[in-house]
């Protein structure tokens, strides 16, 4: 597992953390969740808390401990040892566990996501909507959202078309993702997020509007190519990937020559979102100069 450790504070107190790279996954130390949870002392208190935990989730027939895994992490005392981690989804269902008032917070906003999630499967529309709303609040411009939806329509498309050829979700979905990122851009989605500085945020909230136009156009080549051969085998699927990015690729790089400028960039959305409170802040300023000179 490629990972790093990483210190987070809540409510001031050490919780150590590790990335996964390769999964985009942050795992916790389940003993410094617990120890903040249940105000014990120090880590032996909190590790004898989690084991009695542990013995009572397995009588009650929970696989949670068993599916928890280990990795090394640096105690107080500066040596790296073997912690039990959980990532985000295992750490909520072990917090459920935990009578505290500060698990309160997590809980109530478990049963808010589970209650949306109800309401978009009986009406999609509300998906959408609330896609906008968040959108919006992260200082989003309304032309970008409107590309960032239209974007994720296509890559429902396609991952339809995927359906329909018996590509498996997960493992496979993301190979052929990876494809597809690698003829358009010339890197893969990992180098791709590296260079944008991102972790586990999504890289396409994090694309221009010409970077997800293009990614937009990699895709929907990508789905129409598939529908026109019908492809049988992963491999044949990889093909048809490769062939629907590289279509894009051809337009970056007719869009490159003649702009002069690569389309690929390293900023991100924070850094995307400022130019465009400084341009209106700008125009704002220049509004009010004019103003008073008259």
């Amino acid at each position: 597992m490629s990972q790093n450790d990483q210190i987070q504070l809540f409510e001031d107190k050490r919780i150590r953390t590790a990335w996964d790279v390769e999964k985009e996954e942050w795992y916790f130390s389940i003993v410094d969740v617990v120890a903040v949870l249940t105000d014990q002392p120090d880590q032996r208190h909190a590790a004898k808390y989690w084991s009695v935990l542990k013995t009572r989730l397995k009588q009650e027939g929970s696989e949670l401990p068993t599916n928890c895994s280990q990795l090394k992490m640096t105690a107080v005392d500066g040596k790296r040892r073997l912690t039990d981690v959980a990532d985000t989804e295992q750490l909520l269902r072990i917090i459920q566990t935990i009578p505290s008032p500060k698990a309160e917070p997590f809980k109530l906003w478990l049963a808010q996501v589970g209650r949306e999630r109800i309401e978009e499967t009986i009406d999609p529309e509300l998906t959408i909507e609330r896609a906008l709303e968040t959108y919006l609040k992260k200082g989003y411009t309304r032309e970008w959202i409107n590309q960032r939806l239209q974007a994720i329509q296509v890559r429902k498309e396609l991952t339809d078309e995927w359906d329909a050829r018996g590509v498996q979700k997960g493992i496979e979905y993301a190979i052929l993702t990876d494809e597809i990122t690698r003829a358009w851009s010339g890197m893969s989605t990992r180098q791709y997020k590296n260079l944008k500085g991102l972790k586990k945020e999504n890289l396409r909230d994090n694309m221009t509007t010409l970077e997800l136009v293009l990614n937009m156009l990699a895709e929907a080549t990508t789905t129409e190519i598939s529908k026109q051969r019908v492809p049988e085998t992963f491999a044949e699927n990889m093909k048809v990937a490769r062939e629907g990015g590289e279509a894009a690729g051809e337009a970056r790089r007719a869009v490159e020559a003649r702009t002069g400028v690569p389309v690929i960039t390293s900023q991100n959305a924070s850094q995307l979102n400022q130019v465009i409170t400084d341009l209106i802040e700008g125009t704002i300023a220049e509004h009010n100069s004019e103003e008073t000179e008259k």
